[in-house]
């Protein structure tokens, strides 16, 4: 089957792959892509550049590289998706694009890094500078399974279940919300260290964002910690330095299969396919409207009570069956199979699309 490339939106860097740094309004096909479409696994995007993962494990980047989070042995921005040649060798089953930096696990379970590490974020602490090309974080010693990136931290879930995170990123939030307290050594590592907490449970996937962190366990459980400013992490603390078990009761009490995280906000699938939201709301990245018990307009019900709806996951009828849902920084996408029935979230508005 034929497919095609889309891209849209800004491009201030080149991070479309386009071949230019104009914004793109439309979604505008790819003519000029190096790997074909159909054999495209995975894409992803970061701060200013975009990832692409073919079925051969071959990893295509484009856009911003200042700080070498290409992995392309230069700095110079890229516009057009350009093979990652330092990656020979390797096959890629998955790559983490945060603000400047780039995460990557290939198929032994290794993990490489490449980017700014000016908050510690490679997980490799000799590396001052920009890293031109990707290099292995040698203190990951067991074989991992899932990583994640957010804005200048980074995660990554082993095969026995334990979960290390690294970089800084998350530390001043951290120390301004808990004056006084002594921090885990988690919060502010420059190199993989283990997230306290997580003992007594085995996690499968790990996600990330901006200034929080998500795991979800094989009992399909969530754990969230790091920066509640939008409710996003279902609790009353501003922060939590320690993960935190959102209760089932919240989902209907089903097992989640699948997490995904926003810059401030959060998707979740329970097992028979329901998906639910929660956290920030401004742009109407939850999918749902925001209507009180009373059945009050939601521009006359007080601020506090429309806050506690988002604060809370809450069921996406239409989103129920999904069969791929990506978040991205205050939007989200989703594909869902009843005959083709797309859901697009996007800022301002609510988008539902339906087909056949």
């Amino acid at each position: 089957m034929a497919a095609v490339l889309l891209a849209w939106g800004a491009n201030s860097y080149g991070q479309l792959g386009v071949g230019h740094k104009e914004d793109v309004l439309i979604p505008q096909s790819l003519k000029d892509v190096s790997c074909k479409c159909e054999d495209i696994k995975s894409i992803t995007g970061g701060g200013g550049h975009s990832a692409v993962i073919t079925g051969a494990g071959e990893l295509f980047v484009c856009g911003h590289n200042k700080e070498g989070q290409l992995g392309l042995n230069h700095t110079e921005d890229v516009l057009r998706f350009t093979l990652c040649t330092a990656l020979s060798g390797f096959h890629v089953k998955e790559v983490a694009c945060g603000w400047d930096f780039t995460i990557i696990l290939v198929g032994t379970g290794v993990v490489l890094s490449c980017g700014s590490n000016a908050f510690g974020q490679l997980g490799i602490p000799q590396i001052s500078g920009p890293c031109l090309t990707p290099q292995k974080i040698e203190s990951l010693k067991e074989k991992v399974v899932d990583i994640a990136a957010g804005l200048r931290h980074a995660l990554a879930a082993t095969e026995s279940g334990l979960v290390l995170q690294w970089g800084t990123g998350m530390a001043s939030r951290a120390k301004r919300a808990n004056q006084g307290k002594t921090l885990p050594l988690f919060l502010s590592a420059k190199e993989p260290c283990e997230v306290t907490g997580l003992e007594d449970v085995k996690v499968k996937r790990v996600t990330a964002s901006s200034y929080h962190s998500v795991s979800l366990t094989d009992e399909g459980h969530l754990y969230v910690w790091g920066s509640n400013k939008h409710g996003q992490l279902v609790s009353e603390e501003i922060f939590l330095v320690e993960p935190k078990k959102i209760e089932t009761q919240f989902f209907s009490h089903e097992k989640i299969g699948a997490v995904w995280s926003g810059w401030t906000h959060l998707v979740a699938q329970t097992e028979t396919g329901k998906v639910f939201t929660w956290g920030r709301a401004d742009y109407g990245q939850l999918g749902r409207p925001t209507v009180v018990p009373d059945r009050q307009e939601a521009s006359t019900a007080s601020e506090q009570h429309l806050e506690l709806l988002c604060n809370v996951p809450i069921s996406v009828p239409c989103l129920n069956g999904a069969s791929q849902i990506a978040c991205g920084s205050e939007h989200n996408l989703a594909v869902v199979a009843c005959i083709f029935r797309s859901c697009v979230c996007r800022r301002n508005k609510e988008l539902l699309k339906t087909t056949g």
